[in-house]
């Protein structure tokens, strides 16, 4: 596993494993469990998908020493605010089984359309935040589907975001948040990096594909990939969680990324932080 650095010299694997949408249920356990088997060591999580018990027993049996994997976890939206966000960490822990987290994102941002001190509700989250990564709780911390209107007070703090996960893949660039995020040494990763699976019918995808003999999947895991983006791909099933980690013994050529950087947005989810009602 090829490992990127964040802006605090920490390395991150350059693959996660997604676990949203994935039940809180065995088949979680087991997934978390194949996926280490593979080899991915970077498994991201949220408190929102409800599931995080599950991955902790996923985490507790793969037989991996803990310091060897990384493990991210988010707040949700409900529990923004410094003493809420604290409690929320808590809680995640507890639920993970751990007594660490290597990164620990805002997982939306606070934003005008809902509140009208969203600036502030950002702030006080992110100083509880910062007070957990200068404890050594959290030895990472950053967000997730921030633009750069929602950032700029955050790159003001004491301790500047080191993530930013954002939908990324083939169709949504996000051209001008991933331009930001890196002027500020701001990682970028992708969730959702195969548009929630319809990437993979495409024909333009598939027949790039065979060129390299690989998936669609395997070709937007590793589009993200040198496009300097993390992809978290998900999955349950234990050949495709393997599948989705053999990206590492081909390039995509500079004349098939750009073609895939011109599709339309076929795949996206539609959810823009400024416009949710969550």
């Amino acid at each position: 596993m090829q490992t990127m650095k964040l802006s605090n010299g920490i390395a991150i694997p350059s693959v996660g494993y997604g676990t949203w949408q994935s039940p809180d249920s065995e088949i979680t356990v087991t997934g978390v469990k194949a996926a280490v088997s593979c080899g991915y060591r970077h498994i991201d999580a949220a408190a929102i998908y409800g599931n995080e018990v599950s991955v902790g027993k996923g985490i507790a049996a793969c037989g991996i020493p803990r310091e060897d994997l990384f493990i991210t976890s988010k707040v949700w939206n409900a529990d923004r605010g410094y003493d809420q966000t604290l409690a929320a960490f808590e809680k995640t822990l507890s639920d993970l089984g751990l007594d660490y987290l290597d990164l620990y994102l805002i997982h939306w941002p606070a934003a005008s359309h809902r509140f009208k001190r969203w600036e502030e509700i950002n702030l006080s989250t992110w100083q509880a935040m910062t007070e957990l990564y200068k404890a050594g709780k959290i030895r990472a911390i950053g967000v997730s589907n921030f633009k750069p209107h929602h950032l700029a007070a955050l790159m003001k703090t004491e301790v500047q975001p080191q993530v930013n996960q954002i939908e990324f893949h083939p169709g949504f660039l996000q051209e001008d948040t991933v331009r930001y995020c890196r002027e500020n040494g701001i990682l970028v990763e992708a969730w959702s990096p195969l548009g929630t699976g319809r990437m993979l019918s495409n024909p333009e995808l598939q027949e790039i594909a065979r060129h390299y003999g690989k998936s669609a999947a395997q070709v937007c895991i590793r589009w993200c990939l040198q496009h300097e983006a993390l992809p978290l791909p998900k999955s349950v099933t234990p050949s495709r969680i393997q599948e989705n980690i053999d990206v590492f013994d081909f390039e995509i050529s500079t004349a098939d990324m750009k073609s895939i950087d011109l599709m339309d947005n076929f795949g996206g989810s539609g959810l823009d932080p400024d416009k949710v009602l969550f």
